[in-house]
C-alpha cells in the first residue's frame, strides 16, 4: 500500500525558509517524485520534480520557484525534501507530495508579508 506523508509546513515571514519532507512507503526509494501546491482559490500547480535515480535524479522547477526552491531525495530514508528559501507571500498554499496517482494529505505553508 502506497502512503505519502508530508510535514514541515508552517508560518514564516517573507524572506524566510522552510524545509518540507515527504516520507514515502510502498514506493521504491529511487522513484521519481513531485511536489505540487495549491493556493487558496487556485488550481493545484506543479512546483518541483525529481526524476528517478535510474533516470539521473534530475530536478526541474516551475519558473516561479526556480532559484529559490530545491528538491532532493534521501533514498536511505525513502524521503523527498523541498527546501524553500526566500519565501514570498505568493508561495502560500498547501503543498502536496505526489507519485503518479498517489497523493499525501498536504502540509500548509503560510508566508506573511
Amino acid at each position: 500500500q502506497v502512503r505519502l506523508v508530508e510535514s514541515g509546513g508552517g508560518l514564516v515571514q517573507a524572506g524566510g525558509s522552510l524545509r518540507l519532507s515527504c516520507v514515502a512507503s510502498g514506493i521504491f526509494s529511487i522513484a521519481g517524485m513531485n511536489w505540487y501546491r495549491q493556493a487558496p482559490g487556485k488550481e493545484r500547480e506543479l512546483v518541483a520534480v525529481i526524476t528517478s535515480v535510474t533516470s539521473g535524479g534530475i530536478a526541474r522547477y516551475a519558473d516561479s520557484v526556480k532559484g529559490r526552491f530545491t528538491i532532493s531525495r534521501d533514498a536511505t530514508k525513502n524521503t523527498v525534501y523541498l527546501q524553500m528559501n526566500n519565501l514570498k507571500p505568493e508561495d502560500t498554499g498547501v503543498y502536496y507530495c505526489n507519485r503518479k496517482d498517489y497523493w499525501g494529505e498536504g502540509t500548509l505553508v503560510t508566508v506573511s508579508s
